[in-house]
């Protein structure tokens, strides 16, 4: 196993709740939907229990009204909790104002809920783009210390090329400082590859994503981890969508369990604020 310590970041949300379904479920119908998050991340978290491994966890405030023993229960274990947002909406989609109000609702559902401070942030689908770049501020401005919500590739509906490929203290549009922690790519050729998890995880041969991420590793730098609870249920509904949504949802749901297994064994992880202490930072921020 590598020395290195690495981020193990779970996303806490629904099958119905992701981008890739919403062309066959609006939210306003999320309350008739079958609910399967508890059952998926509590098997999430007897696995990481039996290798004895942290994680963050990225919860949704919709998830957290409906399920306060499962943000304890992730707490109790030792884990990091951490902010999804309220609704899982793209940012980008959103005004300043809704953002604001939904990032601080969800930020006050957690913390009333454990009764300590939220600081770490994830957006939906990793929305804070060039079209977002204020939401940055508006996360200083309600307290966050710490991001992980860039993804420095091109993407249809992600992405924001050119950023910094590691951990890095970003200076906001306003001049505010957070730290950033980005999704992990790594090069090959010209290309980044995107290693950090999730439909690339399920996507890609697991061979790939061990030799990418190790790739980081051996570069002396730690790379984050993503994954859903949703990705380890092969026995979720099938909702009618699009060749490519689809595709990007369902594909390898078998598969993941098995692989995550594998990744555990293979490399060293902990919580985001435990892989962040571990960085040095340049005094001057990045102006993203």
């Amino acid at each position: 196993m590598d020395s290195i310590r690495n981020a193990l970041t779970i996303d806490v949300e629904d099958y119905f709740q992701v981008a890739a379904l919403a062309e066959a479920v609006r939210p306003e119908d999320w309350d008739s939907m079958e609910y399967r998050v508890e059952a998926n991340t509590n098997r999430l978290l007897t696995l990481l229990d039996h290798v004895d491994t942290k994680a963050t966890f990225f919860t949704l405030g919709w998830i957290a009204e409906r399920s306060p023993g499962l943000i304890r229960t992730i707490r109790a274990a030792g884990h990091e909790v951490a902010s999804h947002g309220y609704s899982h909406q793209l940012i980008y989609s959103q005004s300043p104002a809704v953002f604001r109000e939904e990032t601080r609702k969800s930020k006050r559902i957690l913390e009333d809920i454990l009764g300590e401070p939220i600081k770490g942030y994830r957006a939906a689908s990793y929305s804070i783009t060039t079209r977002s770049r204020w939401a940055l501020d508006i996360l200083c401005e309600e307290g966050f210390e710490w991001d992980s919500s860039i993804f420095p590739i091109r993407h249809d509906r992600y992405g924001m090329p050119g950023t910094p490929h590691q951990p890095y203290r970003l200076q906001t549009p306003n001049g505010s400082s957070l730290i950033e922690f980005p999704l992990s790519t790594c090069p090959l050729g010209r290309y980044r590859l995107p290693v950090a998890g999730g439909g690339y995880f399920r996507l890609f041969p697991y061979s790939l994503t061990k030799w990418g991420l190790g790739r980081i590793n051996a570069g002396g730098q730690p790379f984050i981890f993503y994954l859903h609870p949703w990705e380890v249920d092969p026995g979720q509904p099938r909702l009618k969508v699009g060749f490519l949504s689809r595709f990007r949802h369902y594909n390898n749901l078998d598969k993941c369990y098995d692989r995550l297994v594998s990744l555990l064994a293979d490399f060293r992880f902990g919580t985001v604020t435990d892989v962040l202490s571990d960085v040095r930072f340049s005094a001057d921020p990045v102006i993203v």
